[in-house]
């Protein structure tokens, strides 16, 4: 096994693309979500008024502050949502709301190097933010006149009051002088005193009529507010685009956790690095085989294996021998590898025995070994372990590859014990001193304990992967059964999910009993098998009458065989003398041998 390897930006967008559907999902939802928000949210209209403020004799500016001149805008800018203009405002609104609930929808800005300020007003229809922003510029406007007014009467008022004392004053020092004798210094000082406040009651009646004469202007509206055609809030589009946006991302996380939380291994980098086992080969769509057939040497799919078979034969050292083959889940992707990894071995003209040692799991996957390579379903690996047959009888060779034998699964319902069996051992040791290679076809980790068994009796495993079906949690499992029993595991072989791969299977065929006594004596199993033999009827024999039942039983079977016979009688390959008082069950696969072309 090798260590997981750090992941790259392949292996993000691998994510994103094995789980784009979530994605597009949130963000069709966000996309939504915002769309929704917008047709919910109250409308808001905004209107600005442009007012140009005028200096007053008592504006002056703070020291260092944002804006030059005489007046100081940032604090005009601050009592244009003051109290007293907001009252003035709802005023000339004559609105219910009060003046402080009507200040918290304007906003002043001031723009630079300017004596301009610009009055907005938010409002929910257009003539409602047209009006306010109006109204609290007239109000503005209005109340800084009023405030420059009352300081100009506050001065007029203070300086008539010291014209009245003045008047009076010289008043009286016109009264004292005309009683003054003349030439006395008492006239002297008088007429000095009467001077001096003439003086200034002349200066302060010059002070009085400028002030009575001044005319207040506070400024004035420059650009009037106007009806807004489109309102600012909300706006569809960015609400849209936050929305979308957030699906994308949510999506992105949704589809990240799925990834770190599920369990099925979804590509041969999942292998690789979730589940720290190498990958010696990867089969797609394209290159993965049927059930009808192994793969051409010269096709896509053969020169994978050929690759397959020269990295084993490079790994495995002199004396190595036997290869176990079982998958990480229930299924024929053990089947499919074996068979195609023994054919590789064979065509470069040594010697292989395939061994199939994987109980099909239902009746129309039945003797997969026998359909893709063209040899009798029977007699078997079951029925050799069982001693119904020898060895030399139970090896079959292919028709189209003469190198390569198959001991097939055979007839037996179960074998449950027989892997353990020494006879089992023994076989090995006698197929070892033949010489060659052998390929036992196990059945998966996950289903039974025979994987683990047969491993225990080979030389080194491979691992067959069936993506979207396998899980982190047997590979891992079957990598450490194989641990255990010291067997080196060479890697594992990938292949796309089998059931999106076979086309629709028809219905499973009509099994019936013909009697015994009708068929004809087999002849030697050892020698080649006709290419008519790759469809014919699997026999599975059942020992499990006495000799008068099986006749009747035979007889009654044979009178219903017969009349429910169709055109076409169901082929049987000739058995042998010896085997003349058993019951067989015959079972046409020659529909099965098909697959998705019609092939």
């Amino acid at each position: 096994m090798e260590a997981s390897r750090p992941a790259d930006v392949s292996h993000y967008l691998g994510i994103f693309r094995r789980h784009w559907w979530i994605a597009l999902i949130a963000t069709g939802a966000g996309l939504g979500a915002g769309a929704a928000l917008t047709s919910t949210m109250p409308k808001v209209y905004e209107s600005s008024t442009a007012v140009l403020v005028q200096a007053l004799d008592q504006d002056t500016n703070a020291q260092g502050g944002r804006t030059k001149g005489t007046v100081n805008l940032d604090t005009e800018a601050q009592l244009v949502g003051s109290g007293a203009v907001a009252a003035k405002a709802a005023t000339l609104l004559r609105t219910p709301r009060s003046p402080i609930d009507l200040a918290k929808d304007v906003s002043v800005e001031v723009p630079a190097n300017t004596t301009v300020l610009v009055i907005t007003f938010q409002g929910g229809s257009p003539q409602e933010a047209q009006s306010g922003s109006h109204a609290f510029a007239e109000a503005y406007l209005r109340n800084r006149e009023e405030t420059a007014q009352s300081g100009l009467d506050q001065q007029i008022k203070t300086l008539t009051t010291k014209i009245k004392q003045l008047t009076t004053t010289l008043t009286g020092i016109n009264a004292r002088l005309a009683r003054a004798v003349k030439g006395s210094p008492d006239e002297s000082n008088l007429q000095s005193l009467r001077n001096n406040s003439q003086n200034q009651l002349n200066g302060l009646t010059g002070r009085l009529n400028e002030l009575t004469t001044t005319t207040v202007g506070a400024g004035s509206i420059i650009s009037d507010a106007r009806l807004p055609d489109t309102p600012t809030s909300p706006n569809a589009m960015i609400n849209v685009a936050t929305g979308g946006m957030i699906g994308l991302l949510l999506g992105v996380a949704l589809a990240f956790a799925r990834e770190r939380f599920d369990r099925r291994l979804r590509s041969a980098a999942d292998v690789r690095d979730r589940g720290r086992i190498n990958v010696l080969a990867a089969l797609d769509e394209r290159t993965t085989p049927h059930f009808d057939d192994v793969l051409q040497p010269y096709g896509a799919g053969g020169r994978v294996f050929n690759r397959l078979r020269n990295e084993i034969l490079a790994t495995l050292r002199p004396s190595d021998q036997v290869i176990v083959v079982t998958g990480a889940s229930r299924g024929s992707a053990a089947t499919l590898v074996a068979a195609n990894l023994a054919a590789a071995l064979a065509r470069t003209g040594s010697d292989v025995v395939l061994i199939g040692a994987h109980l099909p799991d239902s009746v129309i996957d039945a003797a997969p070994l026998a359909r893709m390579l063209g040899v009798s379903a029977v007699p078997g690996l079951s029925d050799l372990l069982a001693g119904r047959v020898g060895l030399a009888r139970a090896l079959q060779r292919t028709p189209r590859i003469p190198s390569l034998r198959v001991i097939t699964t055979g007839g037996a319902a179960t074998a449950a014990g027989l892997m353990q069996s020494q006879r089992l051992k023994d076989t090995l040791e006698a197929l070892r001193r033949q010489g060659g290679y052998i390929v036992i076809e196990a059945p998966s980790t996950s289903s039974s304990a025979d994987a683990q068994s047969l491993a225990s009796l080979a030389d080194a495993a491979l691992l067959a992967v069936e993506l979207r079906k396998s899980r982190r949690p047997a590979l891992l499992d079957a990598a450490e059964q194989l641990q255990r029993v010291g067997t080196p595991l060479l890697g594992a072989v990938v292949l796309p999910r089998l059931s999106h791969l076979r086309a629709a299977e028809a219905a499973g065929p009509a099994v019936t009993l013909s009697p015994a006594k009708d068929r004809a004596p087999i002849a030697a199993l050892d020698g080649p098998v006709v290419d008519n033999d790759m469809t014919q009827p699997m026999r599975f024999p059942t020992n499990t009458m006495s000799a008068s039942e099986k006749a009747a039983k035979a007889k009654a079977a044979a009178t219903a065989a017969a009349s429910e016979k169709t055109s076409e009688k169901p082929q049987v390959r000739p058995r042998s003398a010896g085997s003349a008082d058993e019951i067989t069950a015959v079972i046409d696969m020659s529909g099965l041998a098909k697959d998705g072309d019609g092939k």
